[in-house]
């Protein structure tokens, strides 16, 4: 008999994200290999924002997709560029709900899985989870990656409301609750104390090694990748991702390398900093011009996905930002920064858990992202060991580690443990 699982998904191939999509298609193609089937349901591609066809080859065949109707209320819904609130609650995909659960029923009527599995952030995504769970009985597993609410999130009190709702909800009625890091399963378990321990679940995000086996073997077009460096000798950082204003801030940094500049520590022949794909461009490019900076560091568009990989391969030095107000969160990237075998230097909270896995995998460059003085002297200790081949990278013992593949048989237990 086929173990099925039930994963409902708004974030699949062709949507275009950062890498918000990897974690639930590296489940979808490896929890075959220990005896669960995955079946898709996701949203209609006409609700995504941006499209690209570039990972729809990453779906394993054989793996049924199903994309319910959907809507988004800021495309369809709106009138010259405005919409009801109410029509966006829990989130501008709420229209999903009623395509996912129709859908869900159909799905699970026709190929009878024995679980279904949810995952934030699209809060509607739990919505469908927690309907189909109580229609059916099937045990439901909600992943939600990080936190759902926060003191300060969602701010607009209407939403604010909505989510608390659907999180108290979920964790009520959800067999197993995961999330990526051990600060925020420490933190629901402190906000839900009267929960069994059994129902909390940590599965870190990672890496794909079928992917990069396959770009560290394949000729990928130079045209896609970084502009060649005018001088060689400058040592090549990368930040490859969004950086949010809010949460990954670079103004001190920016403001350290200007000082670092002026006191002639760098300059274009020593440093070149590559910000992939920021989503906020133009903000931090007026930044970069008025502390005289554009030289050494240059905003680049988005890429495909294996050309982002192959950039971080062909990178000296790889940076990740994270403010401390998400000090229970860890960005994705990082795990696949580990696995490109670079040097990295993390501007981010000693206390939190970004630095906590940094250290836990033998690296050491970290500085507080708010802190100049700090960042100054991080980043000059950095480029110094890139320069003189004393900088360390993560082990191939912390970077199996990470492998999707680990995380996919951990889930694979999990279901099992469910159905017996």
């Amino acid at each position: 008999m086929v173990n099925r699982v039930l994963m409902v998904a708004y974030h699949y191939p062709p949507v275009q994200v950062s890498s918000g999509l990897q974690r639930t298609l590296a489940f979808s193609r490896y929890l075959g290999d220990y005896g669960w089937s995955p079946l898709i349901l996701s949203a209609h591609t006409r609700a995504y924002a941006d499209t690209n066809d570039d990972q729809l080859r990453d779906i394993p065949q054989g793996v049924p997709v199903i994309r319910a109707f959907a809507l988004n209320s800021r495309k369809h819904l709106s009138l010259g560029g405005r919409y009801l609130d109410l029509l966006a609650l829990p989130d501008p995909w709420s229209s999903w709900w009623f395509g996912g659960v129709w859908s869900g029923l159909r799905l699970i009527r026709k190929y009878r899985p024995k679980v279904i599995w949810s995952t934030y952030p699209i809060a509607t995504s739990h919505l469908i989870g927690l309907t189909l769970h109580k229609l059916t009985g099937l045990p439901w597993i909600a992943d939600f990656r990080d936190s759902m609410t926060e003191p300060t999130y969602p701010r607009e009190e209407a939403r604010r409301r909505v989510f608390l709702w659907i999180e108290k909800k979920t964790i009520q009625a959800c067999s197993k609750a995961v999330f990526t890091t051990p600060g925020a399963v420490s933190m629901y378990q402190k906000r839900y104390p009267g929960e069994p321990d059994g129902k909390w679940l940590q599965l870190p995000n990672g890496y794909n090694e079928d992917i990069f086996a396959e770009i560290e073997t394949a000729a990928i077009s130079p045209c896609l990748t970084a502009s060649p460096q005018k001088d060689t000798r400058a040592v090549k950082l990368i930040h490859s991702g969004v950086i949010y204003p809010d949460e990954r801030d670079p103004e001190v940094f920016f403001q350290a390398l200007s000082n670092l500049k002026k006191r002639r520590l760098i300059d274009k022949q020593r440093l070149n900093i590559i910000l992939r794909a920021t989503g906020h461009d133009e903000s931090f490019q007026k930044s970069l011009n008025r502390l005289v900076i554009d030289d050494i560091v240059q905003m680049k568009p988005r890429i495909p996905y294996r050309h982002a990989l192959k950039e971080m391969l062909s990178a000296d030095g790889l940076i990740i930002l994270q403010a401390a107000n998400c000090n229970h969160q860890v960005p994705a990237k990082l795990y696949e920064y580990f696995r490109a075998r670079r040097p990295i230097l993390a501007l981010t909270d000693a206390s939190g858990d970004t630095a906590h896995t940094l250290r836990e995998a033998g690296l050491s460059d970290i500085a507080p992202l708010d802190d100049v003085g700090s960042i100054e002297q991080a980043l000059l200790q950095f480029i110094t060991s890139i320069e003189n081949g004393s900088a360390t990278v993560a082990s191939d013992i912390v970077i199996e580690k990470y492998s999707r593949r680990t995380s996919s048989q951990k889930l694979a237990v999990c279901l099992d443990s469910l159905t017996g």
